[in-house]
């Protein structure tokens, strides 16, 4: 049977790219960063998964204003990667898993979670940007991308993405294929990238989300959206994205690895996740 090895949520800001494809491992300002990714690289590998569902946002890349779905699957064999505006990265494609995705998608469906099926799924900085920094590897597993609106309202409360991450769980389990699964969640942390609160971070408030996202999660899922924007900035409402990532691991679990950094503009985080 197919079961759910573990969880990481983290940052996806596309500074972190900027800062890896550059080669800024070493810059005092970008280090830290860095280092607080680097302890879950060998939990990754060791971890071994044979696919790899993400939850992450689209922006505007593969779906845009006109068109912005609430939950949306890729079902295809191979996921290419956006051009964001400064050209291509040097990574390769993503091979798809359209079998698992297909059953993924059956099974979300009948549990009542209505979602835009994509044969072609185009990957942007929301995966693109942190995973590097995660993996030895070029790409680890092949990947079942779940696209979650953050940016058209109206948004998916909290609880509704926590209960996507369950669903996944329950699907998983009903593969009847010996398939390792890891599932990542990644937007936020604190940011604001607009308006009069234009570079707003919160450290507490970044270190708080995570500790109850281990300890209680449900205690975030009853947040709403103006909360979310309030004590993170109008930005952070994609931490709503890391309950997915949450739902779909046991009630109880282990902090692995847990990591933050907030040098400028946004809060950087990783936690990597396993039941307990």
């Amino acid at each position: 049977m197919a079961r759910i090895i573990g969880g990481i949520g983290c940052s996806h800001a596309p500074s972190i790219a900027h800062a890896f494809d550059r080669k800024l491992q070493d810059d005092p300002e970008w280090q830290p960063l860095f280092e607080a990714f680097a302890p879950a690289r060998p939990w990754l590998a060791a971890a071994r998964p044979d696919v790899i569902v993400a939850f992450y946002n689209d922006h505007m890349n593969r779906f845009f204003l006109d068109c912005y779905p609430t939950f949306a699957i890729g079902v295809g064999a191979e996921h290419p990667l956006a051009d964001e505006g400064w050209g291509l990265r040097d990574f390769p494609p993503f091979a798809g898993a359209p079998e698992l995705a297909r059953h993924l998608t059956k099974s979300l469906v009948a549990q009542e979670f209505d979602l835009a099926i994509c044969q072609d799924m185009t990957i942007d900085h929301g995966v693109v940007s942190p995973l590097p920094l995660l993996t030895d590897a070029r790409w680890p597993a092949p990947l079942i991308p779940i696209p979650i609106n953050v940016i058209q309202h109206p948004l998916p409360s909290a609880r509704r993405c926590f209960n996507l991450g369950r669903a996944v769980r329950n699907a998983v389990a009903s593969f009847d294929r010996d398939v390792r699964v890891m599932v990542l969640g990644t937007g936020g942390l604190s940011h604001q990238l607009s308006g009069r609160r234009f570079g707003f971070i919160a450290p507490d408030w970044d270190n708080e989300f995570m500790t109850r996202l281990v300890d209680d999660p449900a205690s975030l899922t009853a947040l709403d959206h103006d909360e979310y924007m309030r004590r993170g900035g109008v930005e952070s409402v994609e931490m709503i994205i890391w309950l997915a990532m949450r739902g779909a691991l046991a009630d109880r679990v282990r902090a692995v690895h847990r990591a933050y950094y907030a040098p400028q503009l946004t809060g950087y985080g990783v936690l990597v996740l396993e039941d307990a």
